[in-house]
């Protein structure tokens, strides 16, 4: 069967609603436990202001003392044209926006409108490609949200549309708040299928909220997604979102994967081992599966 690429966040959605601040040198040693796990795509900050995110404030110093492995490239979020230019000096390969899908969680997210944002993030993408550098656009609350509820499909078309417009390099849909079943999936996936050229490669970003996060994997997969966001042990979470709980554990989707005969790069039991050293730098169990079941047939590095 074809590949699957996975994209860690841990080190930015992951850590960024941690109560316990990570030390830049921590954040470095966790992307080279990733890089070393076989990731080769990695969202290692977000450069937005530091006193609404303040597990972000070290954006600069941890892409300076960042590692530059041949094939690795480092994303960073960004929401406007001051988060661009320190992401363009910080020297990041590529910069994922973000537009919300309602106006409610928009305006709590990024001060502004979904139509404000749209048009925000299509200045982001020409001014990034003129850098020389790739563009996703994420929409956020793609399949649900925290304050409006239903997204609705025309609603979800209207953007979807607009952001093809806009012509980034990827786009991304996030189940941000983990409301969405695999039916949803392919509904809208279809829906960008239906409105972007058949060459956009597409990304989904997932929440394992309600445990629906690797069934949706599978329907993204199926449907031709290029690309899985995740994070090691389902960390994370958002800030602005109410209940919003972690990320669809890297592991998760490893033992799913390997065991479909589907090719990540990304070694299984590497990962755990860092999962295993998370949960002891922020002194909790993360809710990733695996970690507790083990793979299978069981292996001796994993307990």
């Amino acid at each position: 069967m074809s590949g699957i690429e996975i994209c860690d966040v841990s080190p930015r959605d992951g850590l960024q609603n941690e109560a316990i601040l990570f030390s830049t040198e921590e954040k470095v040693d966790l992307v080279k436990q990733i890089i070393l796990a076989g990731v080769r795509r990695i969202e290692v900050t977000s450069f937005v202001n530091p006193s609404r995110v303040p597990q972000m404030a070290d954006a600069a110093e941890v892409m300076s003392a960042l590692p530059r492995p041949e094939g690795v490239r480092y994303s960073g979020l960004v929401m406007n044209q001051r988060g661009l230019e320190r992401a363009l000096l910080a020297k990041v390969h590529e910069v994922n926006i973000v537009v919300v899908a309602t106006d409610t969680f928009c305006g709590k997210n990024q001060g502004m409108t979904t139509q404000q944002s749209i048009e925000v993030a299509a200045n982001l993408v020409t001014a990034a490609r003129s850098a020389g550098i790739d563009s996703t656009i994420t929409i956020g609350a793609a399949f649900g949200c925290p304050f409006e509820g239903e997204v609705s499909i025309e609603r979800i078309r209207d953007v979807i549309a607009q952001v093809v417009d806009a012509g980034p390099d990827e786009l991304a849909l996030a189940d941000t708040i983990g409301v969405a079943v695999p039916s949803d999936i392919i509904e809208r996936l279809n829906i960008v299928r239906s409105l972007a050229p058949s060459t956009l490669p597409l990304r989904l970003h997932l929440h394992d909220t309600r445990h629906t996060a690797v069934a949706n994997a599978l329907a993204a997969f199926e449907v031709g997604v290029n690309a899985l966001d995740a994070s090691v042990g389902g960390m994370g979470g958002c800030p602005f979102a109410p209940k919003a709980t972690g990320n669809v554990a890297t592991e998760d989707l490893l033992y799913l994967f390997d065991r479909m005969d589907v090719q990540t790069g990304v070694s299984f039991d590497r990962i755990v081992e860092t999962t295993q050293w998370l949960e002891g730098k922020l002194d909790k169990k993360l809710p990733g599966a695996l970690l507790r079941a083990g793979s299978f047939p069981i292996t001796e590095s994993v307990h």
